[in-house]
């Protein structure tokens, strides 16, 4: 019997790393937002207008952001679950116990 390397154990690998880029790439685009909003308020009536109201746009963006990571969070688990089941799933068509 051969086993390919199409499997369902590796398309749950796969979604565990693109899940993982995912949550990667939306925290590295809060930090930026988060460094460049610091970097653009030197002076005291820029922090001022900052504390009583955000930019719409970046305000958007980090929500979106917080969106992206929640969803990646759900898909590396959704990865890991669909490995498992098929990992458990080879176990019961192999009989390792001969």
């Amino acid at each position: 019997m051969e086993i390919s390397g199409n499997t369902a154990f590796y398309a749950g690998l796969s979604t565990i790393q693109t899940g993982q880029n995912r949550v990667d790439q939306a925290a590295s685009q809060i930090a930026n937002t988060t460094i460049d909003r610091s970097e653009k308020s030197q002076s005291s009536d820029a922090q001022v207008d900052r504390l009583r109201s955000v930019d719409r746009s970046q305000q958007s963006d980090l929500a979106s952001n917080a969106v992206e990571m929640t969803q990646g969070k759900f898909q590396v688990e959704l990865g890991a679950k669909v490995a498992k089941a098929s990992d458990e799933m080879l176990g019961t068509l192999i009989d390792t116990y001969a």
